[in-house]
């Protein structure tokens, strides 16, 4: 039906999964027969999933999961959605639900950092001598992130400990809020952070997503929008003011619009217009421009000579060299 309603769930829980291989193979099974897409990351340790289907269907998934006694208390965010926000439906046995690879693991449920509600992590922010800490990738960052982070220059989240070990100034002596996605992240580097001498850490119970539904803070703080990992890419936080933070990837204008690098080789994320995507041929270098698999250029059919032009006039426009 065109007209039915659609949701996104985000979730995860940290217990116990005795054989992930085993249940990652029929929950796959269980979902697929549900009619969901998504992406669902099992391992020793838990679940970490986000999925969308009918209204219908993902209730129906939310009270099943409810009624394993190993999720009874697991909470689900929801997003209204006008349809799929994936092609498929994945779900995959894991070392880890989020990609550390500490020589000593966390356990959230026995060393992680003070539970912080919207309001309260509001109210933290803004006091002197508090750090406010992104635990996410740079990319996500970009696009948006609360007013006067850290943004870490990392481009994985197995990059964050290292980072603050080179770091430990900025944060020495402060009180260390930290945030991510959905919550999970924080889970896990709030605790190895409290492991590491810092004593007074605090994290964004439920993540951005909770804060940005919260009536009482509204998304108040955050610029930008939130990088979601499937096809909605962004979405808005901020009830009361919208700031783009995001700038072209090529120009320096503002923008909050994501593409891949159309070399596959690379395939970097970079925020471009519409405009600047078909001028740079979607890729983010010379070298990804004139590269033979760049698919931007099998996508629009572009000839030879088709190509000579647009770099002949990037190296006009911009001042600079094509290479």
């Amino acid at each position: 039906m065109e007209n039915e309603k659609y949701q996104v769930l985000l979730y995860y829980n940290y217990v116990t999964i005795e054989d992930p291989e085993t249940f990652a193979a029929e929950h796959l099974d269980f979902c697929k027969e549900l009619g969901l897409k998504g992406r669902i990351l099992v391992a020793t340790e838990g679940i970490n999933g986000t999925v969308s289907g009918t209204v219908e269907q993902t209730n129906k998934y939310m009270e099943t999961m409810h009624n394993n006694p190993l999720f009874k208390d697991m909470v689900f965010k929801v997003d209204e959605h006008d349809g799929h926000a994936f092609k498929k439906m994945h779900v995959r046995p894991r070392p880890e639900l989020v990609t550390l690879r500490l020589e000593d693991d966390i356990n959230p449920n026995q060393t992680t950092g003070q539970y912080l509600s919207p309001k309260e992590f509001y109210e933290a922010m803004q006091d002197e001598d508090t750090v406010v800490l992104d635990a996410r990738n740079d990319y996500e960052y970009d696009l948006g992130h609360f007013r006067g982070a850290i943004r870490p220059d990392i481009e994985a989240f197995r990059e964050l400990p290292e980072w603050v070990e080179e770091n430990k100034d900025k944060l020495e002596g402060k009180r260390v809020l930290t945030y991510c996605t959905g919550g999970i992240r924080c889970e896990k580097f709030s605790g190895w952070l409290k492991e590491k001498g810092f004593d007074d850490v605090g994290q964004l119970h439920g993540g951005i997503t909770t804060y940005g539904k919260d009536p009482e803070v509204q998304g108040e703080l955050w610029d930008g929008q939130l990088y979601v990992f499937d096809e909605r890419i962004a979405v808005p936080v901020n009830q009361k003011e919208h700031v783009v933070v995001g700038e072209d990837y090529f120009d320096g204008q503002p923008c909050e619009r994501y593409v891949n690098c159309a070399n596959p080789e690379c395939n970097k994320q970079i925020l471009c217009s519409e405009e600047n995507e078909h001028k740079y041929m979607r890729g983010c270098t010379y070298e990804c421009r004139v590269h033979p698999r760049n698919m931007y250029v099998k996508e629009q059919e572009l000839t030879q000579e088709e190509i000579d032009e647009r770099l002949k006039r990037i190296e006009e426009e911009d001042g600079v060299t094509a290479k």
